[in-house]
């Protein structure tokens, strides 16, 4: 039988649905058992969040079947329409229309409905790569072009962290390098990506001074191992002197600017929190509220000792005494995993992550099988995405992280989030349907 004569159903990856379905179900029964009461009498309570939860769990499921029953070709056509009229919606959030929740103004209320433009934001941004990548004209090896399709990225990722103090969700958007660097972005600048966050850590955990004698010290002997070959080749020492001048630059300048003028002050707390270190007097800021990065140390703390007091096998569903009587703030949304460590222990919080990376690989998998170009880069984008929420939100939770506000993917309470990632994966099921088509 030829491969347009098959059925939808026949061509549906149904793996992808089930591991979908097994984390959707989880996070809903996480937030039953945080919330669940002795007292309560039934499931549908009103006013629970995991009611909430569950609904929009039907309303995602119903989304979720019109997607795959819809045309494959209408989902290339919509991208740079559907990324300015999500940027629209990020620029709403400044006028009287947006809603401040927890000290963020990233929520848009449209009376009947409030939802987060941001997170709707990474879909259409990631649909607008794959699109701008597939477009004719459109050369990927050239600097302009891979320019461009970094600014797709950045511009939403600039926009929400001057703008909306979500810093957590602006981080995800440097997730779609992924796809970029799957598709041709050269090595050196992931290589660059993380020299600079190496150098960024050096900084911050050594004494500048030192920081200074030790670049010094390791350009010197380097010219030193070379001096046979600076002879012949002089472009050597420049090459040296420019890395040693642009690492000093960056460790004396550049950090402490941006520590000391751009970032704000429970931000450089957090950062230093999260290395275990005290803020050092040059970055102190006089009447910075500490509130913020008390209850984010609180947080952190009370979380671990959840996840700890869970064990191998845990305490048991319903039966987890943090997260049950509210010890663990956030237990709902950024910190849903300390329920799982809590309950079912080491062992469940293993299975978890294992579904987390199953569905990832498998997401992998479907997206290297694609015909088309444009559903093999939107793929790694969805991929990208749900790599850097669960690396973020699990290392928050366990104190390996900042906390930074980031949501576990389909297991946290949120109407927006979890719609946007069904949709996101449906429209990734969708396009696999027809994944010996070419599509533009």
């Amino acid at each position: 039988m030829s491969y347009h004569k098959t059925s939808l159903a026949d061509r549906i990856d149904w793996l992808l649905i089930i591991m979908y379905l097994a984390l959707t179900i989880i996070g809903v029964l996480c937030i039953y058992s945080v919330e669940h009461r002795d007292t309560d009498i039934g499931f549908f309570i009103k006013n629970k969040n995991y009611v909430q939860q569950f609904i929009w769990f039907s309303i995602s499921i119903v989304v979720g079947f019109v997607i795959i029953m819809m045309d494959s070709k209408f989902i290339t056509t919509i991208p740079f329409l559907s990324y300015v009229v999500g940027f629209f919606f990020l620029l709403l959030t400044l006028t009287p229309l947006g809603k401040a929740v927890k000290g963020s103004s990233s929520f848009l209320n449209l009376g009947f409905f409030t939802f987060q433009p941001g997170e709707t934001m990474k879909l259409f941004t990631a649909l607008s790569i794959a699109k701008f990548l597939t477009l004719q004209e459109v050369n990927f090896q050239t600097l302009k072009h891979r320019l461009m399709c970094a600014g797709i990225a950045l511009v939403p990722l600039v926009y929400i962290m001057l703008f909306q103090n979500e810093t957590g969700l602006a981080l995800v958007y440097l997730s779609f390098f992924i796809a970029m660097y799957r598709e041709g972005l050269p090595r050196e600048i992931i290589i660059v990506g993380f020299s600079v966050l190496i150098l960024t850590l050096a900084t911050l955990l050594i004494n500048k001074n030192i920081l200074f004698v030790l670049f010094t010290v390791l350009a010197i002997l380097f010219l030193y191992t070379q001096r046979k070959q600076l002879r012949k080749r002089r472009e050597i020492l420049i090459l040296v002197g420019a890395v040693w001048f642009i690492a000093v630059l960056f460790s004396q300048v550049l950090v402490p600017f941006a520590f000391k003028k751009v970032l704000k002050g429970y931000q450089v707390q957090r950062i230093y929190t999260m290395l275990g270190q005290e803020v050092p007097d040059e970055y102190t800021r006089e009447g910075v509220d500490n509130k913020k990065q008390n209850a984010a140390d609180y947080n952190v703390s009370q979380s671990k000792i959840a996840i700890a007091s869970g064990g191998f096998i845990g305490k048991g569903f319903l039966n987890g005494a943090q997260t049950q009587y509210n010890w663990v703030p956030e237990q709902r949304t950024d910190f849903i995993f300390c329920t799982v460590g809590e309950q079912f222990g080491f062992l469940g919080s293993s299975i978890l992550i294992l579904i987390y990376m199953s569905f990832l690989l498998r997401i992998v998998k479907v997206a290297e099988r694609q015909r088309s170009a444009f559903s093999r880069i939107y793929a790694y984008c969805v991929a990208g995405i749900l790599f850097f929420h669960l690396v973020i939100n699990v290392g928050m939770t366990i104190g390996l992280a900042p906390v930074i506000g980031i949501p576990l993917p389909l297991l946290s309470y949120g109407g927006t989030s979890l719609l946007t990632f069904t949709i996101m994966i449906f429209i990734l099921i969708r396009l696999d349907m027809d994944r010996q088509m070419v599509l533009r």
